[in-house]
């Protein structure tokens, strides 16, 4: 029987134990929620008019102060943003920038890589972190990743060192921080700098040596993104680095104007990457709402490790005992994913798959000599990885339906 048919039926027949005599013990698994019009509600994999509607009397205000303005380039909101994501994450300086891949592109651009010159990388990932190697002029190198947390392994690093080795790029991939406490030494004994790609992590912590460390703090330098789909995404592009280093900050601020401290003179060739005053204004309204969206996506995601416990063919995601995971994704590892993502699509439920094809099995470094099978556990994830809806909004009912279809699935 059609799921929508079964919809209707509840509808037209409630109290919902005449649709249990109608239809057996399957009513359960494909009821979806449904809304004051009789419609079935979708639960897609991101809301973001949801969130909207419950910030707008924030954010409308800072945009018309922009307007008002006509300050549209590094106004004052852009100055005003990078103090408080620098104070966020125990940082001296922000460095506001057109996206987060420049975030990562301009750190890279300031170690002058040479053709041989090697950034390590995990294979896990969003293109951009080796992208940024790449098109800096360097050479990425591809390791694997701890099977559990689906964060870089600190053993595959060390393996991959050389001496033609300049920086290790560690990902605090969907929304927990990566092991630095195992990674700094390994950089400080080699004298390379460590680069945290936190463009899922704002506000994510770690314990380390008896104190909490936010996602940015550690590293040379830490980067973050604001695409919109982000805990904390603008109106469109935008990206953050943050640093301690004084002398590296003052460069790196050059070079997101042309290489220069003053318009039309340049100590070297920068490019053009600014944060625009209209996105810093959106991000500094919503940032006093990220810690209670933070907590929101911690709870959905406690939910769902509740309700998917036991179930075989599904292995729910592992936050490492060390982190304060912000859950950016909560991505499962499915068995017949293709088959499970499309039994959530016919039920309206919205998932994604991060990621489908490692870096190093992309097309685009073929001529690094990398073949299936050379990075295992990155490989394995790639075919298991599906990552569920987690936005702050989901709301419990909406959750369960999402829980009791995969249950569904599999039972």
């Amino acid at each position: 029987m059609p799921d929508k048919f079964l919809r209707r039926k509840y509808l037209q027949t409630s109290p919902a134990g005449l649709l249990s005599e109608a239809v057996g013990t399957r009513a359960s698994a494909v009821l979806a929620p449904w809304d004051a019009t009789g419609e079935s509600v979708q639960v897609p994999l991101l809301d973001l008019k949801a969130q909207y509607r419950e910030i707008r009397e924030a954010v409308l205000p800072a945009l018309t102060e922009v307007l008002e303005s006509q300050q549209f380039i590094m106004g004052p909101e852009v100055g005003r943003l990078e103090t408080a994501v620098a104070r966020l994450c125990h940082a001296r300086h922000g460095i506001g920038c057109a996206s987060g891949t420049d975030a990562l592109l301009l750190p890279l651009k300031a170690l002058e890589l040479r053709p041989d010159d090697e950034v390590i990388s995990p294979a896990f990932t969003f293109f951009a972190t080796a992208g940024t190697v790449a098109n800096t002029g360097g050479r990425p190198v591809f390791v694997d990743i701890d099977p559990a947390t689906f964060n870089i392994d600190p053993d595959a690093v060390a393996a991959a060192l050389t001496p033609r080795t300049r920086a290790l790029i560690a990902v605090h991939l969907f929304g927990q921080m990566a092991p630095l406490e195992r990674l700094l030494p390994v950089c400080e004994a080699h004298g390379i700098p460590l680069i945290e790609d936190a463009a899922q992590a704002i506000g994510a912590r770690r314990r380390i040596g008896g104190a909490r460390r936010m996602a940015g703090e550690m590293g040379q330098v830490g980067t973050f993104s604001f695409f919109p789909t982000k805990n904390l995404g603008g109106y469109g592009d935008g990206g953050m680095i943050v640093t301690s280093d004084d002398t590296l900050a003052e460069r790196l601020r050059r070079l997101r104007q042309h290489g220069g401290a003053r318009q039309y003179f340049h100590d070297e060739v920068g490019t053009n990457s600014r944060l625009d005053s209209l996105q810093a204004a959106v991000l500094l309204a919503k940032l006093p709402f990220l810690a209670e969206w933070t907590l929101a996506r911690q709870r959905n995601a406690r939910r769902y490790d509740e309700g998917l416990a036991g179930l075989a063919g599904v292995a729910t995601p592992v936050t490492d005992s060390a982190n304060d995971h912000i859950f950016h994704q909560y991505t499962i590892r499915a068995e017949r994913r293709a088959e499970l993502q499309a039994f959530l699509r016919e039920r309206e439920i919205g998932t994604a798959i991060y990621y489908p094809l490692a870096l190093h099995l992309q097309p685009c470094f073929r001529d690094l000599g990398y073949v299936p099978g050379s990075l295992p556990v990155a490989e394995r994830a790639m075919t298991e990885a599906l990552s569920l809806p987690i936005f702050p909004e989901l709301g419990a009912e909406r959750q369960d339906w999402v829980i009791e279809s995969i249950r569904a699935f599999y039972g």
